[in-house]
């Protein structure tokens, strides 16, 4: 039974006849009851739901760095759906055998916020790696020597990941992430994002800091 909350003109909730009726994100709105089908899905339809699990199941696991970094973008989308959207159109590539996630394309942060010049990364005995930037402006619109950093390393050989939010801040200009001494030997993927420290739904453009082997 649906329940009318403010009026027959008014949002309501529950399921009634062959629609369902809820409250999200500020809307009022109604879905149509799923319908089951016995065929098999075709080629297309599992390259989808492959293309779909490969993203959303990289991104499940910084979800607390992509809620952050695509505030900003969601506007009625949550900022993973934004996410997930981006990366399904830039993240993937096929390599003629399957389709696999391409490392320098993912983003989980998205914005105006400026990125530091001279980002790199590099390894360091000892399972390290050494993040380091420049901070030479003054602080502006979309700057700030408070904005705080958000590093993340991903390792495709062990299917794992180590990331810091919140990591330092702009002003610092460096910050040396301890690695698993079983990630030594390793290709891992290196990546920084920046979130601002006065517009709280303000980041960065996700950059991509290189491949690099961990020593």
């Amino acid at each position: 039974m649906g329940i009318i909350r403010q009026g027959i003109l008014g949002g309501f909730r529950k399921k009634t006849g062959s629609v369902v009726g809820a409250h999200w994100r500020t809307l009022d709105v109604i879905r149509g009851l799923p319908r089951k089908s016995g065929k098999a899905p075709t080629k297309l339809q599992k390259d989808q739901q492959s293309k779909f699990g490969l993203v959303t199941g990289f991104l499940s696991w910084i979800g607390d760095l992509v809620e952050m970094g695509y505030k900003s973008q969601s506007g009625i989308a949550t900022a993973m759906n934004s996410a997930v959207a981006y990366n399904l159109k830039e993240a993937l590539t096929d390599t003629g055998t399957g389709i696999e996630l391409n490392y320098p394309k993912i983003s989980f942060s998205s914005g105006r916020l400026r990125l530091p010049d001279d980002l790199k990364a590099v390894a360091v005995t000892g399972a390290k790696i050494d993040y380091s930037w420049s901070h030479l402006e003054k602080d502006d619109k979309f700057l700030n020597a408070r904005d705080s950093a958000n590093i993340l390393v991903y390792n495709p050989v062990k299917g794992k990941l180590v990331k810091s939010k919140e990591a330092e801040t702009r002003s610092v200009g460096a910050f040396s992430l301890q690695l698993p001494a079983n990630f030594t030997g390793d290709q891992v993927h290196c990546y920084i994002s920046f979130n601002s420290a006065v517009q709280k739904a303000l980041a960065s453009e996700t950059f991509y800091a290189g491949k690099l082997t961990v020593i």
